[in-house]
């Protein structure tokens, strides 16, 4: 990408992050609504008449209904601004720069009126206060008369005129360039002088109630130019509106919302924006806490810097990650930003492993996703700032313990290939293995230090069975790499490394199959004594499905599938020493020697380990596709006969697929 498309890219990124920051100031006041604390609100007290009688019901009335009146139309005026906010985000690029130059023409109108307004009353306040002769009756009598000590007075409005002039001049200019209504070469030569014509009024001996209503009419000339781009616009507005609606109905209609969403997602660069406006967002409140941090010292007078004194670095930092997800969008930007992080912590470990897989590439999604899931299921939003700022670091936390089951999972297959190609790479293995070590070391020094800095609770728990869970998955992914190099190095065939393999990855499973149930309970007291939510629930649901259910039912097949091929393999007969020497042949599964074998019905010489990962996917000869052992029922060998011819193409592609089923794996 070249400089000037990256600037381009910059710009429309820029653009993009005001209206973010309007939908964010209207959910700090939470859209109008009034905020509930845990005080207790005090009665209205009865209104009582002077003799004594019975209240007066019908103001307490008025005043409720006035009240709630008013909060509801807060409320609107709230969520309209929010809607607009969020319809010019979405706006294409030559739309969005249109908006920002009409809004920037109507600022500066207001700015000038409020500059004119603010000199004109200073220099009528010091054309009053000021009793001394020497003051002239205006401006353009001290230039006459040459009187310098007056127009050269830092406090007298010779200099404030002056200083009122140059404004309006520059705003003045300004807004002749970036204005959208007419440009007709008289009223472009008219705009400078109703922007400057307060300030040539204060130089003349004019009336006071003319001076002092003088920015009203200087103003008249550039608002009805932006109140006819207004009305003017409408019709454009309005088809602008109607067309994105029809090609969002025919994009959803022709390939789906998912994908009109991604490709929204991607023309808006959303993550982008996201950042940049917490990134400014904390920059701003940064900011304001250094120039709050000085203040005046009591004894002296002196300004003096209390940055030290009041609050340290660590403190600072604290301040801003509360503030920084303190509404929905500042958590937005705090996820975009945690995204951005973990995608390059992603990458340093790929690097690290030699890799470059694009499906390990989704870690910053994956971890973003987490993150805002688990902000929205503990009500980072709505709690106090101290409360706000312990549950986001217990969110930090989680969230890293999943990063490491995430960073676990790219090692594992490269430790499955480097073990099963007899890579002799040995800085390969060395890299894998000292990922393995960190997958071990840190999370039992994470454990050392939560249990020695905290009390149990629901979230220590939590942690501490993510990180055990990562621990047993490495120590199993280690046990299995290194049966797989012990059989590189063998010179025979092992029939025992697949039971072997097996027991391990099913000792595994149950392991976490045991933590996905303890954090079912762990959360279902989280749901019912602590912090309850829909979110919560959801997410339960979720986990007791996907976690526990499909899991356990993974699980429970797999075990049947082996107990079942086990007991069709005794049923076959062992081959002789005899026999073997005559076939003198090698298993046509592996294509390793024979020293022991089973015959099939068909009279086929296969290992018996081989024949009962056979017998995984499909119950025929993988030479003649006969019926490999025998069935009592005539009904069920039609039914199996049935069914297997159907899915014998299906079920050898998926024998070569899926490698690791032939390894006899337990719960996925």
């Amino acid at each position: 990408m070249s400089l000037r498309s990256k600037a381009l890219a910059l710009v429309e990124v820029l653009l993009r992050v005001p209206p973010l920051f309007v939908v964010d100031e209207f959910l700090k006041i939470s859209l109008g609504l009034p905020v509930t604390s845990g005080e207790e609100v005090p009665v209205l007290n009865l209104i009582t008449v002077d003799n004594g009688d019975a209240t007066d019901g019908n103001y307490y009335d008025a005043n409720f209904y006035n009240a709630f009146f008013f909060t509801l139309l807060k409320f609107l005026v709230c969520c309209i601004g929010c809607l607009s906010a969020l319809c010019i985000f979405v706006l294409y690029t030559k739309h969005l720069i249109i908006v920002y130059l009409y809004l920037t023409s109507l600022g500066i109108v207001f700015v000038s009126y409020w500059t004119n307004v603010s000199a004109i009353k200073e220099i009528q306040d010091l054309t009053l206060v000021s009793a001394s002769p020497h003051f002239s009756t205006s401006i353009l009598e001290d230039l006459l008369n040459l009187n310098i000590k007056n127009l050269l007075d830092l406090d007298g409005p010779a200099i404030l005129v002056t200083q009122n002039f140059a404004i309006q001049f520059m705003l003045a200019i300004i807004f002749r360039s970036v204005h959208l209504g007419p440009r007709h070469p008289t009223i472009q030569k008219l705009l400078p002088i109703s922007f400057m014509a307060p300030s040539f009024l204060a130089m003349l001996p004019v009336p006071p109630n003319l001076l002092h209503h003088s920015p009203v009419f200087s103003a008249l000339l550039p608002l009805i130019l932006v109140k006819y781009v207004l009305w003017s616009s409408a019709y454009s507005v309005v088809h602008v509106i109607y067309a994105g609606y029809q090609h969002g109905r025919l994009f959803v209609s022709n390939y789906g919302l998912s994908a009109l969403v991604e490709t929204e997602w991607m023309r808006l660069n959303v993550p982008c924006v996201l950042r940049v406006f917490w990134v400014l967002r904390v920059a701003e409140h940064a900011i304001l806490l250094l120039m709050d941090n000085y203040e005046d010292d009591s004894e002296d007078g002196l300004k003096v810097s209390t940055l030290l004194a009041v609050q340290s670095l660590a403190s600072m930092a604290k301040s801003l990650l509360v503030t920084g997800c303190e509404t929905i969008t500042a958590v937005l930007g705090m996820t975009s930003v945690i995204s951005f992080f973990c995608h390059y912590i992603g990458n340093f470990f790929q690097w690290i492993l030699l890799t470059d897989e694009e499906e390990d590439k989704s870690i910053g999604t994956v971890s973003a996703i987490l993150f805002y899931i688990l902000a929205l299921q503990t009500g980072l939003t709505s709690l106090n700032p101290e409360k706000r700022f312990i549950r986001l670091c217990r969110n930090f936390c989680l969230l890293f313990t999943a990063l490491l089951h995430f960073l676990h999972n790219i090692v594992n297959p490269m430790l499955m290939s480097l073990s099963a190609s007899h890579n002799p790479s040995m800085h390969r293995h060395i890299r894998a293995l000292g990922v393995c070590a960190f997958l071990i070391i840190f999370p039992i020094s994470l454990l050392v230090y939560l249990w020695s800095q905290h009390t149990i609770s629901t979230w220590l728990l939590a942690v501490s069975a993510f990180s055990i869970e990562v621990i047993v998955k490495v120590v199993v992914s280690l046990m299995i790499y290194s049966l797989f190099l012990i059989d590189a190095y063998r010179s025979t065939f092992w029939e025992q490394l697949d039971d072997y393999v097996y027991y391990i990855r099913a000792f595994g499973n149950t392991i976490e199959f045991c933590f996905g149930i303890f954090l079912f309970f762990n959360g279902a007291w989280i749901l019912l004594f602590e912090s309850g939510g829909a979110i919560r629930a959801v997410m339960m649901c979720i986990h007791a499905y996907f976690n526990i259910w499909c899991e356990a039912r993974a699980g429970w097949s797999v075990f049947m599938k082996r107990r079942t091929a086990v007991n069709k393999i005794n049923s076959l007969k062992e081959a002789s020493a005899d026999q073997l020497n005559r076939l003198d042949d090698v298993c046509a599964i592996c294509y390793q020697e024979m020293h022991s074998a089973k015959i099939t019905r068909c009279n086929h010489y296969f290992h018996g380990v081989c024949l009962r990962k056979w017998l995984y996917v499909q119950d025929r000869c993988p030479l003649c596709h006969d019926i490999l052992y025998k069935i009592d029922s005539d009904v069920n060998k039609d039914n199996s006969d049935a069914g297997n011819e159907e899915n014998s193409n299906n079920q050898n592609m998926l024998l070569e697929e899926e490698p690791d089923l032939l390894l006899g794996d337990g719960v996925r």
